[in-house]
């Protein structure tokens, strides 16, 4: 590497690991093989260390506003800081170490910080401490206030080669079940379209509040066979090498980890027309993409896709290449450290 690797820490203030959490242990890893020394604030730390693999990357657990200060104090010479979602950026704001150090603000939702008047109060004070915004996307630049980079987010390249033989009869959804994620619709698109009675089973994989209302919706559907709960995977990699198709209906995704993660493995998707979808699968000539909630839609490019074996490998095929082209974790890394060194 020509220049000097920098010290780079982030900040996820939560316990979980999700969208959010699989974006900076990717990120984090990528930067670390680039020769930069970096640690990891909060997250959930088993899940966490898994995905990073780099024992050298240090990984801090720390949930509460208190903990996440205390860890930045600890955390010695910083050359910048790395904060995701509100909480983190106001632990950061508000940390004594960091008066000198340039704080790097991600922003990974389409949505302005502050829902409360305190936490408005709050995002006041600390927007005044980030000297540089990155978005993941254009739609998220375009609906968060400030000026924001667009970075796109990347995956990595599969290590296996993308088979086409040997895929299930399977419609999978990878995703938190919450509210937001629209997880009905894909129920719902998918009994109408009839496949579970040409063997096809629709498989979620995720955890969320709305599980036992889905489960519910598809048994009330009939469908209660055909449609599997997996519950929180760590083996979703396996599961997308297996699957027949991808079903993201998130009308507000930001990006789409999980749908860049099925382009990676040439597995075809169905996506709702809508939010950063279009700037992902809707990159590709002829992308399955239905208006957002039209269930009918989005039965007709389920049927569409299952009915030919060689039209689902040829636009599995288009996906990686797009994928391979414009969504590396290698991209995203270079093109944040370019951010990083312009507030240096």
């Amino acid at each position: 590497m020509s220049r000097t690797g920098l010290r780079i820490v982030h900040v996820v203030a939560t316990d979980a690991f999700a969208g959010v959490e699989r974006h900076v242990a990717r990120l984090a890893a990528c930067q670390h093989d680039a020769g930069h020394d970096v640690s990891v604030i909060g997250s959930a730390p088993t899940p966490m260390t898994a995905a990073l693999g780099r024992p050298a990357v240090r990984c801090v657990p720390a949930t509460t506003l208190t903990a996440v200060v205390r860890a930045l104090g600890r955390a010695g010479r910083v050359d910048v800081v790395n904060v995701h979602m509100t909480a983190a950026e106001v632990a950061a704001a508000l940390s004594p170490s960091l008066r000198r150090v340039p704080i790097v603000a991600t922003r990974h939702f389409a949505a302005r910080r502050g829902s409360t008047p305190a936490a408005r109060f709050f995002t006041r004070l600390t927007s005044r401490r980030i000297a540089a915004q990155i978005a993941v996307s254009q739609y998220v630049a375009e609906h968060v206030e400030g000026p924001s980079t667009v970075v796109v987010s990347g995956v990595p390249g599969r290590s296996d080669t993308p088979n086409d033989e040997g895929r299930r009869r399977s419609v999978l959804v990878a995703q938190r079940l919450e509210v937001e994620k629209a997880t009905e619709v894909a129920i719902e698109g998918f009994v109408a379209s009839g496949l579970a009675d040409e063997g096809w089973t629709l498989d979620v994989a995720g955890d969320g509040s709305q599980r036992a209302k889905l489960e519910r919706l598809a048994a009330d559907r009939g469908a209660g066979a055909a449609v599997r709960f997996l519950g929180f995977r760590m083996d979703v990699d396996d599961l997308m090498a297996a699957a027949g198709i991808f079903l993201a209906p998130r009308p507000t995704e930001a990006l789409g980890l999980s749908v860049l993660e099925a382009m990676s493995a040439a597995l075809p998707v169905v996506a709702a027309a809508a939010g950063g979808h279009l700037e992902t699968v809707g990159t590709v000539r002829g992308a399955a993409l239905f208006p957002p909630g039209d269930t009918q839609r989005l039965a007709d490019d389920l049927r569409r896709l299952a009915a030919d074996d060689g039209a689902r490998a040829a636009y599995g095929r288009e996906l990686l290449a797009a994928q391979r082209a414009r969504f590396t974790v290698e991209a995203q890394a270079e093109a944040t450290e370019a951010v990083y060194r312009r507030v240096l």
